[in-house]
């Protein structure tokens, strides 16, 4: 009997160290892969940035908003970069991310590509369209940034009842004085 109870002891403490160990095995490579995901989402987000910063200084120059001391096909080589770049984050972002974060990034990327077209006069439109295509882009950003939170398990929303949402930030008109 005395036997029995030391090997069923032994057996127990055995089958109990293995499951903890496979658990801390699978809390290793969960926090692992948060770490690639979280970095995936922040570098695709920075380059998505970087793009429509381009495609802004681009746009400005080639409407005489704010002309630029660079030529238009040197802005054009430079936003073409910036998108190759952005290209590459979102390929992360599908090989990383969860289904929400997917779908969101693809919503991102179409709407982006609409500044980029408008901005290199692929496709026309006004400042007001300009502008609107902005706004759109800037709350499907926040839809991103709400889908990678939640993939990643972080408390809390970016939108909502508790934060408003936000437009443009703007210079005031220009007078004509």
């Amino acid at each position: 009997m005395t036997i029995a109870a030391v090997l069923l002891g032994a057996v127990t403490t055995h089958l109990a160290n293995h499951r903890m160990e496979k658990q801390r095995h699978r809390q290793a490579l969960q926090t692992r892969w948060d770490a690639k995901k979280l970095d995936a989402y922040a570098h695709y987000i920075d380059h998505m940035r970087s793009c429509i910063f381009l495609a802004v200084q681009l746009y400005h120059h080639r409407e005489g908003i704010l002309p630029s001391d660079k030529p238009e096909p040197e802005l054009r080589a430079e936003m073409s970069e910036a998108g190759r770049l952005r290209g590459r984050a979102f390929e992360r972002i599908m090989l990383l991310g969860g289904d929400d974060v997917v779908e969101a990034a693809h919503e991102l990327n179409a709407l982006a590509l609409k500044i980029d077209w408008q901005a290199t006069g692929e496709t026309t439109g006004t400042l007001d369209d300009w502008r609107e295509r902005h706004r759109a882009t800037f709350r499907a950003i926040n839809e991103f940034h709400e889908a990678a939170r939640q993939d990643l398990g972080v408390q809390g929303r970016v939108t909502g009842d508790s934060h408003p949402e936000r437009d443009l930030l703007l210079p005031p008109a220009r007078s004509e004085d």
